[in-house]
């Protein structure tokens, strides 16, 4: 019955938050805080959800300083939930096609996101280019779903390695952001859907101790664990519910 009330709640939230941020991009198109605003926008939405999303950031990370900021993405409600992680002077590296979606693909345009060609391994690699000179140039960070698709309650998968030749190459440290998992936890039909962590951790350097291989595993171990921490960390939070 609650689904009944909250999916028409939900699609005018979502509607009238596209076009405040619409206007804001307007406004001020390929602004560096464009991103950071939107997911703020958008975030609000977890309310609606029943959602409550914790975002903790390590002190070291700085929202002045450019990083490589990876990120774990599983399934569509990421934009209301680890999206609002994303810090003032950040864009997203994301599937071109993203533009075709009315108004959030102009949206996706006009805050600054890199848009990448996945079809073409050799554009694909100009714009990791594009985005490394944007870091140097315009001393912004960049945020990459290594995993290159959405999990759908698979867990870590396995990394692609471009982010990690990006960080190298611009000689910018790497930020893991991790949220806990919420494969088919959202229920439309319950008032409180719990509580989703997501953890900011601190800058780690690409130095050459390690093949980029070995770094593009490495992160792919953290993220692993980091995963299995916040999920053990909300069970304990829902047992005193």
């Amino acid at each position: 019955m609650l689904a009944v009330i909250r999916i028409p709640i939900m699609f005018v939230a979502f509607i009238l938050i596209n076009l405040i941020v619409f206007m804001v991009c307007i406004c001020r198109p390929f602004h560096r805080n464009n991103v950071h605003f939107a997911g703020q926008a958008y975030s609000q939405m977890a309310k609606i959800l029943g959602l409550k999303v914790v975002v903790r950031r390590h002190p070291d990370v700085s929202a002045s300083t450019p990083y490589v900021f990876i990120a774990n993405h599983q399934n569509s409600y990421d934009i209301i939930t680890i999206c609002k992680a994303a810090l003032p002077g950040v864009v997203t590296i994301g599937k071109k096609s993203l533009k075709w979606i009315p108004m959030f693909g102009q949206i996706y345009w006009l805050s600054g996101n890199i848009m990448i060609d996945r079809k073409n391994s050799g554009k694909a690699r100009d714009t990791l280019m594009v985005a490394g000179k944007k870091i140097k140039e315009r001393r912004t960070s960049v945020w990459v779903f290594p995993e290159g698709t959405r999990s759908y309650g698979r867990g870590i998968l396995p990394f692609k390695s471009g982010a990690f030749r990006m960080a190298k190459a611009v000689n910018e440290p790497v930020v893991m952001v991790t949220a806990s998992n919420l494969h088919k936890k959202v229920n439309w039909n319950r008032w409180d859907n719990g509580t989703v962590l997501v953890d900011i951790t601190a800058p780690v350097a690409l130095t050459d101790d390690k093949t980029m291989r070995e770094w593009t595993d490495y992160f792919q171990q953290q993220m692993q664990q980091k995963a299995k921490e916040l999920d053990a960390e909300v069970a304990e939070l829902e047992k005193t519910r």
